[in-house]
């Protein structure tokens, strides 16, 4: 099934295929990021998120649709992939992400952790808990409220601008003494205003694939 893929990066396949990626959050974002990633090799993927699958969800989750609303998205996520490529071994946590599940939640050997979740107390664990074990990982940033997918960019998260939970997260770092040079997916645009706030799917969509995709080329470029 990977036969357009191996015509361009060769036998790199087989490096995804053997690494371990955790996505934690599976909305417009990280539903996007685990369709990249199983689209393009990897074949051990770990998926965390407590919530069900809502009808507002539908304008830009991959996996909302009329016969999947009220189920857990982990169930959902799985089959999906399981439809994609039935060889992935999916692991899936139904459960919230805090201090008191973050050991069954990072109790697995993971190469790689995407962070899609959107609270800034989980976004702080997550990355202690990376830094702590050694796991690379990238973050998303805010997506909602904005209309251009084409200011997203990768980059690190002191140098983000126009982005509120950027900003919000570097000011919890600092009083963690933890450096603001970590990787994440961010957007340059400025927010419009918007209470409750809105989403358009191409912007949170696109930070998803631009995720899979920082640790789809982070893999095919390590040595073997």
């Amino acid at each position: 099934m990977f036969d357009r893929l191996e015509r361009l990066i060769g036998n790199n396949i087989n490096k995804i295929k053997q690494k371990t990626v955790m996505v934690i959050g599976l909305g417009g974002v990280g539903s996007y990021a685990v369709e990249t990633l199983v689209r393009n090799g990897i074949e051990n993927i770990i998926i965390v998120d407590f919530d069900k699958v809502d009808i507002t969800n539908k304008n830009r989750q991959i996996h909302a649709l009329d016969n999947t609303i009220n189920r857990n998205k982990t169930d959902v996520m799985e089959e999906r992939i399981k439809l994609i490529n039935n060889n992935c071994n999916v692991k899936k946590l139904n459960i919230f992400l805090n201090e008191e599940s973050k050991d069954e939640v990072f109790n697995e050997k993971i190469d790689y952790v995407i962070d899609a979740c959107d609270t800034i107390s989980a976004k702080i664990l997550i990355i202690k808990e990376c830094i702590k074990r050694n796991i690379k990982f990238i973050v998303s940033c805010g997506t909602a409220n904005k209309l251009d997918p084409k200011k997203l960019e990768i980059t690190t998260l002191d140098k983000t601008s126009y982005d509120s939970l950027a900003k919000k997260l570097r000011y919890e770092l600092r009083k963690e003494n933890i450096s603001n040079k970590i990787t994440v997916v961010s957007s340059i645009e400025e927010c419009i205003k918007s209470t409750p706030v809105g989403s358009y799917s191409p912007v949170p969509n696109t930070a998803g694939i631009l995720l899979g995709d920082y640790v789809i080329k982070d893999i095919i470029k390590q040595e073997n």
